[in-house]
């Protein structure tokens, strides 16, 4: 059976999950760890991906991130390819490093973030690679120690999380451990990584008692939320992909882009592929990387290659793009 797509769209949250082939080793010292986060830090920022929570296990990873103007897939296609390149070479071996496809769950923030957060910190306490929570506070390849202060990176979104415990930041880190401590006694949350029904429903007992009460709920394997969440993210998927399938039958591509651009901000061709900062430019630069992306939904690294821009510039274009269809109101068709 073929399996799914995944689901994504800007500002889609999503649970990672990458295991080691046949559960082996994916980081066997800081160096391994060390390559991995610099190298997590720039395709972060490059991509605009918001980072909330992370923790780095011998074996396997998490990850929960906010999908900036990248793709979801395409930021951990980056991330992953490049890590197992360094690291075979390193490690002197050759072959996967990964077990299969990575998982990567569609969540619905409420009620579900700071429980994720929380489910992913806890992980090297329950892996038994930390002893306590005055481990946790000191153990380097965790958000934890981030978000409590003991830490710092740029590329972590700390300002989300304790916002949501206290607009004092002294109190908002006093607040979260707290609530993380409070996970010890919890045990283990299979809901929050399981299957699709069973993690919507928040577990056998509610599957069987909605059953019995002939509530049918809708879910899905990818997806971690309620029945209107998982309808309203099947839905909008579909509409996507169909849209872009409706494009590209009408034979709607780049140079239909490029007219439209031209069209609409009495331009020409020379304003969008000249390099520089020129506020025309700038504007006709953008508007053409937000459709191309968004619209047809043309590879970043292919906009890069033809407008000769780096991958950075071309997501920040694109972010653009996106500002200044809103404000004019600019339509493709």
């Amino acid at each position: 059976m073929p399996r799914k797509a995944r689901i994504d769209a800007p500002g889609a949250l999503h649970h990672i999950i990458v295991r080691g082939i046949e559960k082996g080793f994916i980081f066997q010292d800081r160096t391994d760890r060390n390559g991995f986060l610099q190298r997590l830090a720039t395709i972060l920022t490059e991509t605009t991906t918001l980072c909330y929570a992370w923790a780095l296990m011998p074996n396997h990873f998490h990850l929960l991130l906010k999908t900036g103007m990248t793709p979801i897939g395409r930021v951990m296609q980056k991330l992953l390819t490049g890590y197992a390149v360094s690291y075979n070479r390193r490690h002197i071996r050759s072959g996967h490093l990964f077990q299969n496809r990575y998982k990567s769950i569609l969540c619905q923030k409420e009620p579900y973030f700071l429980e994720l957060v929380r489910y992913i910190h806890l992980n090297p306490i329950r892996a038994g690679i930390v002893a306590d929570m005055n481990g946790l506070d000191r153990f380097a390849y965790c958000g934890h120690g981030v978000l409590i202060g003991r830490r710092h990176n740029s590329w972590q979104n700390t300002n989300e999380v304790l916002s949501l415990f206290s607009p004092d930041l002294d109190v908002a880190r006093v607040r979260y451990r707290e609530f993380i401590a409070k996970g010890l006694s919890m045990g283990r949350r299979n809901d929050l990584t399981g299957g699709g029904l069973i993690r919507s429903s928040g577990g056998w007992k509610q599957v069987i008692a909605k059953r019995r009460a002939n509530e049918f709920q809708k879910s899905d394997e990818r997806m971690l939320g309620d029945h209107e969440f998982v309808c309203r993210a099947l839905a909008a998927a579909n509409e996507q992909v169909e849209w872009k399938h409706s494009l590209k039958d009408r034979g709607i591509g780049l140079a239909t882009v490029i007219n439209r651009v031209c069209e609409v901000l009495k331009c020409n061709r020379h304003d969008i592929f000249t390099p520089g900062k020129i506020k025309s430019r700038v504007h006709a630069r953008s508007l053409f990387c937000f459709w191309a992306v968004r619209e047809l939904g043309t590879h970043q690294t292919e906009l890069s290659r033809q407008l000769k821009l780096s991958p950075a510039a071309i997501t920040q274009s694109v972010k653009r793009g996106e500002e200044f269809v809103k404000e004019r109101g600019y339509s493709l068709l």
